[in-house]
């Protein structure tokens, strides 16, 4: 949907972009994005497509206005219209100071003594699917691996079905790309109607799954009103059906077009902790969007009260400000992952940060481990998709 341009919206920052759809984002989302964004050129520009928005493509606004609490809202969600109105996520969509003791709770469901004790079934799981995939020579990554080890495990953190995966990967793309096949409430629904049973029996009787262990964490004193727990298991179980899987198949991407690093790799596996954290740094697919609860002045122009913007992770970590050569995939960079944009900043960076970086950690090991030298097939392109979170969609992987 095409939008008026707004009076405060200067011409010259106008621009026809769908950030669902990128011009060539099936063949390189990377360059699908970067393409917006013009050497010499504005770092916030204004696309008439889906309703009308800014967009941040200068690296260091990306990362300030992420980590803006004050002047801009987390209340919107997204630029899908009325998509924020109906999820009404915790914590993700609300903002300091009702943000916090939300957020204190869910934390305390990640602490990394249970992130140290999930590993062990992570490596399982990853050891047993590289078991079964090494003799054929032969792999369609995104759907034989990317899709089954985080959803695999993320469903098991919260106590659900296994075989509920394809269900639940299907609501998850609806909210990051969405197709228009559900409205936002039939997709809000039938995810409270999945959810329903598990929240009413963890509220009642909490186990050891995630969503137990956070529902059991009083709120500033009090215990959860049964609201407050559908938002919250809302906003966990969206959360954890795409983001991991993006970013353990850009990795593969990249070890299969790069052969020197995944023998480096595989030389020196003492390695893999550092590369898990670079290939996170320069493949990073996660946008948010942000309403303006004041106006803002930035890069020449006012972003007035009510506008959204669109901030894309990966122009502050591919920003030659921010990193020094930021294209390029160095093992030895050892940055601490608070200074890429991979996982937010501020307050609302990703609460599950800990949790991917082993996932990520463990695939790399047990990957290289089974896997012998892997390479692109020639014969079927890599394919990828834009969205709220980008991903290949079709990885075609082979090895002698």
């Amino acid at each position: 949907m095409d939008a008026a341009i707004p009076a405060h919206v200067p011409a010259d920052r106008v621009v026809d972009f769908d950030i669902f759809n990128p011009p060539g984002v099936e063949e390189d989302y990377f360059a699908a994005w970067q393409a917006l964004a013009r050497p010499g050129g504005p770092g916030i520009v204004w696309t008439i497509a889906n309703g009308g928005h800014w967009i941040a493509t200068a690296g260091p606004i990306v990362r300030d206005l992420w980590a803006d609490n004050r002047r801009l809202s987390s209340a919107v969600l997204a630029v899908t219209p009325g998509l924020g109105d109906v999820m009404r996520f915790i914590p993700l969509q609300q903002d300091p100071p009702e943000h916090q003791p939300f957020r204190m709770a869910v934390m305390k469901g990640f602490a990394s003594r249970h992130i140290v004790a999930l590993e062990p079934q992570v490596r399982a799981v990853a050891r047993e699917l590289v078991r079964d995939l090494a003799p054929l020579g032969q792999c369609e990554f995104t759907e034989q691996f990317a899709e089954i080890l985080p959803l695999h495990i993320f469903l098991t953190l919260i106590d659900v079905p296994l075989e509920d995966r394809p269900r639940l990967r299907a609501l998850g793309a609806q909210l990051t790309r969405p197709d228009g096949s559900m409205t936002v409430e039939q997709l809000r629904d039938a995810a409270d109607a999945y959810l329903a049973p598990y929240i009413a029996e963890r509220m009642a009787a909490p186990g050891e799954d995630l969503f137990s262990r956070i529902l059991s964490e009083p709120v500033a004193g009090r215990p959860w009103t049964l609201d407050e727990a559908k938002r919250m298991c809302r906003n966990l179980l969206f959360g954890g059906l795409d983001t991991v899987v993006a970013a353990v198949g850009m990795a593969a991407l990249h070890l299969a077009r790069h052969p020197d690093d995944q023998a480096a790799l595989r030389v020196d596996p003492a390695l893999i902790p550092d590369a898990a954290d670079e290939l996170l740094r320069r493949y990073p697919t996660v946008s948010v969007s942000r309403n303006l609860v004041e106006d803002v002045d930035v890069d020449g122009v006012t972003l007035k009260q009510g506008d959204i913007i669109y901030l894309p992770s990966l122009f502050h970590n591919l920003d030659a400000t921010a990193f020094d050569a930021p294209d390029e995939v160095r093992f030895d960079r050892r940055l601490n992952a608070t200074r890429h944009s991979t996982m937010g900043a501020g307050a609302h960076r990703c609460v599950g940060a800990g949790l991917a970086r082993m996932e990520m950690i463990v695939f790399l090991e047990e990957w290289l481990a089974g896997i012998p030298s892997f390479r692109l097939d020639p014969a079927h392109p890599v394919r990828m998709k834009g969205g709220n979170v980008g991903a290949c969609t079709h990885l075609p992987l082979q090895w002698d």
